[in-house]
């Protein structure tokens, strides 16, 4: 069972998908707020796999409660405006569902957090060793050295794991691999890209420089990231 909570300051929205979370067998619902600091005293006393977020609320905003959490469930996000979408996955959100919600969409995203929760739990298809890794590409297990990885692009429901010779793609999510991979060496930047600190050269605007087949290849910096990413370079820790 999924344990969900559903957050919204809309009681129509709300009702919705507390009738659609009803409807799943694989759904419990936990509760149900209107505002994010009700939110976080459920999540306080609570156990929650996920949540079903609405972005605009007042005193404090989806996005803004979720930034808040330090080790925050599952979250799929739901809102009536479609320019909130790239933030919303910047911030690693298993879906985005615009309002008005159809049931057919809502099982589609939570047949996402169900792919996601079997990653968490393990069934991610890949073996870690201290310098490597096995992950399953072209229906065998392949061998990746964690020093010759230059950076891992998300591609949809994709994985791509660019090397100092070649490339592997593996089906899985970005989430799942970076859980798999050293902290010290392997930092997110963006979320679709994790890099591998130790190849970075530069560091131009938005950008993160690596070399890549002779030549420099220029990754994108999420705004989320970038903070994070220049303090470690003034702590020295790249």
């Amino acid at each position: 069972m999924i344990k969900t909570l559903i957050v919204d300051d809309e009681p129509l929205a709300q009702g919705i998908i507390e009738t659609y979370v009803n409807q799943l067998p694989n759904l419990e619902l936990v509760a149900k707020c209107s505002d994010a600091i009700a939110a976080n005293q459920v999540l306080q006393n609570n156990e929650v796999d996920l949540i079903f977020l609405d972005i605009q609320m007042p005193q404090l905003t989806g996005i803004e409660f979720m930034k808040s959490l330090s080790n925050p469930p599952l979250v799929v996000f739901t809102t009536a405006y479609s320019e909130y979408a790239v933030e919303g996955f910047e911030m690693d959100a298993v879906d985005y569902l615009l309002k008005p919600i159809s049931i057919d969409r809502f099982m589609k995203a939570v047949n996402k957090v169900e792919d996601r929760l079997k990653d968490k739990q393990g069934g991610t298809g890949v073996s870690v060793n201290e310098d490597h890794f096995f992950v399953k590409a072209d229906k065998k297990l392949v061998k990746v050295n964690f020093n010759d990885i230059l950076y891992i692009e998300g591609l949809k429901d994709y994985v791509i794991i660019r090397q100092e010779e070649g490339r592997v793609i593996t089906l899985q999510t970005m989430k799942s691999l970076e859980s798999k991979l050293p902290a010290n060496n392997f930092k997110r930047i963006h979320r679709s890209y994790i890099v591998n600190t130790t190849k970075i050269n530069a560091l131009v605007g938005n950008m993160v420089e690596i070399k890549e087949k002779g030549e420099n290849k220029n990754i994108p910096v999420g705004k989320i990231y970038r903070e994070e990413l220049l303090a470690m370079i003034n702590e020295k820790k790249l």
